[in-house]
């Protein structure tokens, strides 16, 4: 085994040394209107060298949408090769999409941003739900040159208001609304509030494009013949509307021309910002640029799936997550793949859709989260052996770190143990893949990320900053970048560095622990910072705390994470009431309801613990370790010799809730 370790690294640093080459030649499967000139990858890591930097292909030019599209068409000769096959919410509601039909749809509504004003560098907020016309308006930005901010449509008006600001986008495009499995989402009323609050902030954005995608007139959608079925034709939705500001996409289609010429763009020029939870409470504008993503996304898709021209390949994400970004548009389209688009839940109509959806449209390659195979554990093998199964050939996981129990689950229930699961580890800001298995290549092991993706260069330090070898715990960074990695913080560069690069001068850091064993192996121990993970999202403790004490009753929260059977973790609140406040059910509705409005659903506390007070040091610092333990109940608080008053500690202990709020 060491002999074997020796020759890895050696195979790691040979290779390290061919990395242009290697991305040179991936390059060369590309269209670029201009070539590069220079290095193909330039970089600095260390903030005390200087400013941090990150170039790909500096030079070159290239249009995103033209590689995925165009080429494919015209040049592949995929035009009647499906892009899309749309699952709606409501099984039936369906809908078949091919790369010429795309293409030409793209091409219509580029026309209409660019008669709407926008251009080049403008920045354009998407917050829709998972439709085609969700692909659309993407490629429709990047096609003009245009910088897309898409905005999960399950965050609150607070959200989307913040991230339209701090983008300063000139646009919105959304939808009147849509069923999310029997609930329904009025998502024009929320856009509607968002864009109040950004006048009443001083930000008056003045066009806002909707599709009528649940309104009676949805039927008379260009990307389809079929009529949506009763559930999702809501004839009755109130759907506000201010004619100064809303426009109509249907309406604005009319007679438009469905050719529209590529804006050629830098590689390095911004692809799309997504927004990112931070340690701060603030959220962060991950910026992407046009070539280095486009290589790496594409990449990472072809090989970490085994991609093949036949294959039917299924991301269950949502477009709103960086997964949707790069594994369900770029990724699949610049390879010409067939993917499922799917609106629903995994559990609705009942438990076994998603197995109906395999054996439906023959999938062969399926990527979903640990959190929602362990939601599907609860109901056992049945409603998974009443469908075949027998088109899965790559298994993927995606989010978080998968427990060994779901991991043998996964393995031997849903793909009857011939199926190679693939656990990924990356982030929003990685752009793709860092640590994964290949298929059939990489030895297994449950619940490990397994080894570094072509050209990543993990380390795991130590508090000091000094590099671990051979079996080790401590901080997951990398020493050099690859090509869709992160530029920077849209509007904040020092932020950049401060999070990324300042703790350990020379390595990006993830923020994760990590940890490798004796055979090479990378696991994932989870965020070193104050985040939490709940159902494969990362959440700040920060920003839920902030909405907390937003509220008049409450002087002081602390948020930690909770061990979770289905979300892995949960938000466990602790919060101290101002003099004169008595804690209440009410009131604990009253708190829910300010977050949920603040941050979203997805944020939305499973419990809510009353405190007389927090366990502080004398410095005034929340004890979040602690705070921890008592969530848990595990009384082996270790060192608490710095508490300020240690007195707190057991009536935390008595009041702890044991059940979800």
């Amino acid at each position: 085994p060491c002999c074997q370790r020796k020759k890895k690294k050696k195979n790691m640093c040979l290779f390290s040394s061919c990395v242009p080459e290697f991305w040179g030649d991936i390059a060369k499967d590309f269209f670029w209107k201009t070539k590069h000139a220079g290095q193909f990858l330039d970089y600095n890591f260390d903030v005390t060298k200087g400013e941090i930097f990150i170039k790909c292909m500096e030079g070159a030019s290239t249009n995103i949408c033209y590689n995925l599209l165009d080429r494919n068409v015209n040049e592949h000769k995929l035009g009647d090769k499906v892009a899309f096959y749309w699952e709606g919410n409501e099984p039936g509601d369906e809908l078949t999409v091919t790369y010429r039909e795309l293409l030409r749809r793209v091409c219509q509504f580029a026309n209409v941003l660019k008669s709407q004003g926008v251009k080049k560098g403008d920045r354009v907020s998407i917050y829709m739900p998972m439709v085609v016309e969700l692909v659309v308006a993407m490629l429709a930005c990047v096609r003009i040159g245009a910088v897309h901010s898409i905005v999960f449509a399950g965050f609150s008006a607070e959200s989307l208001c913040e991230r339209i600001m701090d983008s300063q986008c000139s646009l919105l495009i959304t939808a009147d609304g849509f069923y999310r499995g029997d609930k329904l989402i009025n998502l024009k009323l929320i856009a509607d509030e968002a864009l109040q609050k950004c006048r009443d902030k001083g930000f008056p954005l003045q066009r806002c494009i909707m599709l009528k995608h649940l309104s009676k007139e949805a039927e008379e959608t260009p990307l389809g013949s079929q009529s949506p079925p009763a559930k999702r034709a809501c004839p009755d939705l109130q759907v506000p509307w201010n004619p100064e500001v809303d426009l109509c996409w249907f309406t604005l289609l009319c007679g438009v021309s469905d050719e529209c010429e590529p804006e050629w763009c830098d590689s390095e020029d911004p692809l799309f910002i997504l927004y990112t939870s931070g340690s701060t409470g603030k959220p962060k504008g991950v910026l992407h640029t046009v070539g280095g993503y486009m290589l790496y996304a594409a990449t990472t898709f072809k090989l970490v799936f085994d991609y093949q021209p036949d294959d039917v390949y299924w991301c269950t994400a949502d477009i709103g997550w960086i997964t949707g970004h790069s594994y369900i548009t770029y990724g699949p389209l610049a390879n010409g793949a067939t993917s499922v688009l799917f609106e629903g839940l995994p559990t609705y109509p009942d438990v076994s859709r998603m197995w109906e959806i395999v054996d439906k449209y023959h999938v062969s390659k399926f990527y979903t989260a640990p959190t929602a195979i362990r939601l599907l554990m609860k109901y056992g093998s049945e409603p998974v052996q009443k469908y075949k199964r027998q088109s899965l050939k790559v298994l993927g996981t995606v989010g978080e770190p998968i427990n060994p129990e779901a991991w043998q689950w996964y393995y031997t229930v849903v793909g009857e143990k011939r199926c190679p699961i693939v656990d990924t580890f990356w982030q929003t800001e990685t752009g793709g893949h860092v640590l994964t298995p290949l298929p059939a290549a990489t030895p297994m092991k449950p619940g490990s990320a397994t080894f570094p993706f072509f050209g990543v260069v993990p380390a795991i330090l130590n508090e000091s900053g000094e590099e671990l070898e051979g079996p080790s715990e401590g901080y997951l960074v990398f020493k050099q970048p690859w090509p869709g990695v992160m530029r920077t913080v849209y509007g904040n560069h020092q932020r950049f560095e401060t999070t990324y690069f300042r703790k350990f001068p020379g390595y990006y850091v993830t923020g994760d622990g990590c940890r490798r064993d004796e055979d090479g192996y990378y696991w994932i121990t989870g965020r070193i910072d104050d985040m939490l993970n709940v159902s494969g999202h990362l959440l700040s403790t920060a920003e839920v705390e902030s909405a907390l004490v937003e509220h008049e009753a409450v002087a002081e929260a602390a948020v930690v994470g909770r061990p979770h059977a289905v979300k892995g973790e949960s938000l466990y609140c602790f919060v101290t009431l101002t003099d004169g406040v008595t804690y209440s059910c009410s009131l604990e509705a009253e708190l829910k309801k300010q977050v949920r409005e603040k941050i979203g659903a997805i944020a939305t506390p499973d419990y809510i613990q009353n405190a007389p007070g927090l366990p502080k040091t004398r410095s005034g610092k929340i004890m979040r370790r602690v705070l921890r333990k008592i969530a848990r109940n595990d009384r082996d608080l270790g060192d608490v010799s710095t508490l300020a008053d240690s007195s707190v500690i057991e009536q935390l202990f008595q009041n702890r809730c044991c059940t979800a709020v």
